[in-house]
């Protein structure tokens, strides 16, 4: 077998043949940090074609139903843009243009045959995590030993979004193992923030997050098992989704940590419109995925749910902010936006308290003893084939290259049970903990939702992300959370502040790593947290939440 940097180097020639050469564009020097603006001026893309790709989901998937922008057109627009994006901060993986267009083509010629849509999708580019096996396609997922294993069938999720009128568009990148809050492998590299290149777009649906941050995509398909949905949409200024187990079908697709399925992983909807969100839920939902997928829920989109019946039809909500998670004290950009959002609610007429947090530090750490039970024979099983070297840091001057060790260091069977009995426990706790909130929301019901940050800093510098908890512990708990931009990290605003009595050493070095001008321009984006299987709900209530910022600014 050729050795792997040789293995890498012929995939990564044929990723550079599958874009057409017309669309290489001259780029901005690397001294240009923010390049959200750029594909715009480039000169690729025509007023038309700039037009399209800045039109919200909900807009988009009108003009293809009434035949007023063809599929084909939407098709080369949006992967035009996604050339360009990927040139400019590398989030593709897999891209097959002409496959696309074909798709688009087939979608538009029945439309005009037949006068009706494929589908509630009909026409709409769709990009996918690089865990998403398409027939024909590699789907290496960041792996050196998994370049040449093509799919010889399409995962569940992409036949359904295949039925429901999606066009595929392009896949996109991940990190190694994909248990990274960044996005690098030894494959296609690292991915990069549109928005301050020198930060990272998160992990691991990094390249998720770049390329929709862009436009270069619609609406995607991110995977989240500890927060790499929720990560990637904050840092890179876009929603989100994260839905309970089972709600979004998963079968078919590559993932890490196979046969674990204590904390699953799930896949959910990364968009640049609030809209997006409803959408992509509704039309997989409506697709009855049970029927496809043993582990889906079956479970029909409910539409009295998303009206908030159980929550006041939506009036006089009761919104609870979690201001930290007893662990690490967010950095002042954070901090802000968890001001502004009270501000903007209250003004919409909203109630809003405070949540006391508990037992998070240990929910984290349940969450991390059941992920690193067999996670590093898993990855060095995975890697051995070829040899590629096991990533030990996402430092960017420091990627330091380590095998681990033969023995996994994992527990024992008993031990594990005895970890996913605690975390049992621990969420019939949370749940009274929640019940017992009626008692001072005013409103007769517990709290509707909870607000709080997706992690304690906005976009870091690469390699220092390092800090999950306000993530993972809604994974351990299985409840829906989604993401909603709120601002983006100012100097002047957001200066340093004095020094508070740390919880701890990880809270005083996540404190230390603020500078107010190193985290410039990143955006600042937060969570709503709903109960488990409950995403109607969270859908509506972030709908809420979305206005009243916009109606406050």
């Amino acid at each position: 077998m050729p050795h792997w940097t040789a293995l890498v180097a012929e995939k990564k020639q044929r990723q550079l043949k599958s874009i057409p050469q017309e669309w290489l564009v001259t780029l901005p020097p690397d001294s240009t940090l923010d390049v959200t603006g750029f594909p715009e001026t480039c000169g690729l893309l025509n007023a038309r074609e700039i037009e399209i790709t800045n039109t919200s989901v909900d807009i988009l998937l009108e003009k293809l139903a009434c035949g007023e922008w063809t599929a084909v057109d939407v098709t080369t627009a949006f992967s035009k843009r996604a050339i360009v994006a990927h040139q400019l901060v590398n989030c593709l993986t897999e891209i097959f243009v002409d496959r696309a267009l074909a798709r688009a083509a087939e979608l538009d010629d029945h439309l005009k045959k037949t006068g009706k849509v494929v589908g509630p999708l009909h026409g709409l580019p769709i990009s996918l995590k690089d865990q998403l096996c398409i027939k024909g396609l590699e789907t290496t997922m960041g792996y050196v030993s998994w370049i040449g294993q093509y799919a010889e069938k399409n995962a569940v999720l992409v036949d359904i979004l295949l039925e429901c009128g999606a066009v595929p568009l392009v896949r996109t990148n991940i990190p190694q193992t994909l248990m990274w809050g960044e996005t690098f492998n030894n494959v296609f590299g690292r991915t990069t923030n549109p928005h301050n290149r020198s930060l990272t777009s998160s992990g691991s649906s990094g390249g998720e997050g770049a390329l929709i941050a862009l436009k270069g995509s619609p609406l995607g398909v991110g995977s989240d098992i500890g927060g790499s949905i929720r990560g990637p949409s904050a840092f890179c200024g876009i929603y989100g989704l994260r839905p309970s187990y089972g709600r979004v079908p998963y079968c078919g697709a590559r993932n890490s940590l196979e046969g674990q399925d204590s904390i699953l992983s799930v896949f959910g909807p990364m968009t640049d419109s609030v809209g997006g969100i409803k959408v992509f839920m509704k039309a997989v939902v409506e697709a009855k995925p049970w029927l496809k997928d043993p582990l889906a829920v079956r479970k029909k989109w409910n539409e009295d749910e998303y009206n908030l019946t159980d929550h006041g039809s939506g009036k006089d909500l009761c919104f609870a902010i979690m201001w930290d998670d007893g662990v690490v004290v967010p950095h002042p950009p954070i901090r802000r936006s968890l001001k502004m959002t009270k501000a903007a609610l209250q003004k919409a007429g909203h109630k809003v308290v405070d949540w006391k947090p508990i037992k998070h530090r240990l929910l984290g750490e349940v969450t991390r003893d059941i992920w690193n039970a067999a996670s590093a024979e898993d990855f060095m099983i995975t890697t051995s084939v070829t040899g590629e070297p096991i990533i030990a840091t996402m430092e960017l001057d420091d990627v330091v290259a380590s095998s681990l060790p033969q023995k996994s260091g994992g527990i024992t069977a008993y031990q594990l049970w005895q970890v996913q009995k605690l975390r049992q426990n621990i969420r019939k706790e949370y749940l009274d903990h929640w019940e017992a909130t009626a008692s001072e929301t005013g409103t007769g019901r517990p709290v509707d939702a909870i607000i709080c940050p997706a992690a304690p800093y906005a976009a870091t510098p690469h390699g220092k992300n390092c800090y999950g908890y306000y993530t993972m512990v809604w994974n351990a708990l299985d409840y829906p959370a989604a993401i909603f931009p709120v601002t983006t990290v100012d100097p002047i605003l957001d200066g340093k502040e004095l020094t508070h009595d740390f919880y701890d050493e990880i809270d005083k070095k996540v404190y230390e790593m603020y500078d107010p001008e190193k985290f410039k321009n990143a955006p600042v984006g937060l969570q709503l947290v709903g109960r488990t299987l409950e995403e109607e709900a969270v859908i509506r209530m972030t709908e809420i939440v979305d206005a009243a910022l916009a109606a406050a600014k």
